[in-house]
């Protein structure tokens, strides 16, 4: 009996307004490159607007590590007109790459590690996927864990002093283990429905928060007299002196360290975009006007409870818990809630499923890699991790994320300026393409990632406690590399110049051979019908 012949590889086709997709109803071949999750999505789902993408960064934005992010500012030195000014600020310079990664999901309808593949080769990208896997599931975990907080301490506001003062299993109550486990499964079964309940749940999700939140503003208002009020028991900061300068640059790293781990995998979002202009104007309607108004909304609420409660009150869930009425406080559970569900899911659990279906593309899927995600979210401990933020969240997590930036800037440099935005879509899955480079990896992007992390993190270095003199944190107080520590509070951004720089130079000294597997700006070599070529409508 003879085997079947292979099945043929389908072309790819350039679409009028530029996007490209394989022919409606194609898919490629089964390949240890490919899964069903990560095809390229077909035109006929490509159906995000502009304002799903609006939606989702209002559903992301509003939520309480958001909340306190300006808290942390004020607390910092600033007043309520600086920390906007340095959000506003961030948020806008975060936005340019976040749009710009974006464009690949929308123009091919892949996910962030099929394009990782184009720079770092189609082995080679589960470095960089992994990477951000790592962050995203710690992330997921400490959120959770801090949800399942908010669900037993609100929960403690309906049901009593029973509920807070429960026998204890392994150093907590066994309400706030409970209360972890339904915040989780509520995640685990948002995500089971795949992408479009991701899409729903943010839709839907947005307007009941603005809902919320303006809410919570109007109440506190009127508690503290009126916003002439709040806004007088705003905190002072800082005068416009060296001083502040001298703490506004860090400050302002740190807001766009807020959302770097998007700024890779976005287009795990915007591949199921309906046109380059729904995700570029969504995200940038949804993006820095949202964060910058929800943190004023945040400053001006904290400044009310200064007025009413003798002191400023910076957790939502602490501000909530003081309400009366019960129909207020079941509304604002909900927001609450909401809020922190919709933006774990989309911030840290839809970027990993796709990072461990690259891993293993024949055995994990998305909705299998979003439960791997979420396992391994409570395998690592989140309870024990708070309990050292110095060393867990800030080193573990700020380091890995200053890596990140270092694929930041080997992705667009690779994107942008060696393809000039030009893929060989079915390349992207095919062993020995011109993304195969020596063995699958490209040591282009590994040299300039290597370089571009001893840049970003080499010098990074731990605070010493003023009262005890004990060291904050695992690394050396004057850095790893003392030469390099005056890097290490800008290290996304040094990360991100650092790699884009040696990536591009390292194009132009030693540019991709036809050895390798094809000339690194070409297009694709042999266009199949109608591949490069737009689509043919009509008879």
């Amino acid at each position: 009996m003879t085997q079947a012949p292979p099945s043929p590889e389908p072309s790819a086709v350039t679409h009028p307004d530029g996007r490209v997709s394989l022919a409606e109803g194609a898919s490629m071949p089964e390949s240890p490159y490919v899964n069903e999750d990560l095809q390229p999505v077909p035109m006929s789902r490509r159906t995000w607007g502009t304002g799903s993408f609006t939606a989702l960064w209002v559903s992301m934005s509003v939520s309480i590590p958001a909340w306190t992010l300006a808290s942390g500012l004020i607390a910092a030195g600033m007043d309520w007109r600086q920390a906007m000014l340095c959000i506003l600020l961030g948020n806008v310079i975060v936005l340019v790459p976040m749009v710009l990664t974006g464009h690949a999901g929308a123009k091919y309808g892949i996910p962030f590690p099929v394009f990782a593949r184009a720079s770092f080769g189609l082995r080679g990208a589960n470095l960089p996927a992994l990477l951000r896997g790592a962050v995203a599931c710690g992330w997921f975990g400490i959120q959770t864990w801090v949800g399942g907080q908010g669900v037993y301490v609100l929960a403690g506001r309906l049901f009593g002093e029973g509920w807070l003062d429960a026998a204890e299993v392994g150093g907590n109550p066994w309400t706030l283990w409970l209360s972890f486990a339904v915040f989780w499964v509520v995640q685990v079964a948002i995500i089971l429905w795949g992408m479009e309940g991701v899409r729903r749940v943010q839709v839907w999700a947005a307007p009941l928060m603005i809902v919320g939140g303006a809410a919570l503003l109007v109440w506190m208002a009127v508690e503290a007299g009126g916003a002439g009020a709040m806004l007088a028991a705003a905190p002072e900061g800082l005068d416009w002196s060296p001083a502040f300068w001298a703490l506004f640059f860090p400050s302002l790293m740190g807001v766009i360290g807020f959302w770097s781990t998007l700024t890779l995998n976005i287009s795990d979002f915007t591949r199921f975009s309906g046109s380059q202009r729904a995700q570029t104007v969504g995200q940038s309607l949804g993006l820095p006007t949202t964060m910058t108004l929800f943190s004023l909304l945040a400053v001006m609420v904290t400044a009310g409870t200064a007025v009413v409660y003798g002191e400023p009150l910076w957790n939502p869930i602490d501000i909530v818990a003081q309400m009366g009425s019960g129909l207020g406080l079941l509304f604002a559970i909900f927001v609450v809630l909401l809020a922190t569900i919709s933006t774990n899911i989309a911030a840290n659990l839809v970027g990993p499923a796709y990072d461990l279906a690259n891993l293993a593309p024949r055995l994990i899927g998305f909705r299998t890699g979003a439960i791997i995600t979420c396992f391994l979210g409570v395998l690592i401990f989140p309870w024990r991790l708070l309990e050292n933020e110095n060393i867990y969240i800030f080193t573990w997590l700020g380091t890995v994320g200053g890596v990140l930036g270092t694929v930041a800037g080997i992705l667009l440099a690779d994107y942008w300026v060696v393809r000039r935005t030009r893929l060989d879509l079915t390349g992207l899955y095919r062993r020995g393409s011109q993304y195969w480079y020596g063995g699958g990896w490209n040591w282009r992007a590994l040299a300039a990632f290597g370089t571009g992390t001893l840049l970003a993190v080499g010098g990074s270095h731990s605070g010493v406690d003023a009262a005890t003199g004990a060291r904050l944190g695992p690394f050396p107080e004057d850095g790893l590399i003392p030469l390099l520590s005056p890097l290490a509070d800008y290290g996304w951004v040094v990360g991100l110049i650092s790699a884009f720089l040696l990536y591009w130079v390292l194009n132009l000294v030693a540019p991709v051979r036809i050895t390798d597997g094809g000339t690194a700006g070409a297009a694709p070599a042999a266009a199949g019908p109608g591949q490069g070529e737009p689509e043919k409508t009509g008879a």
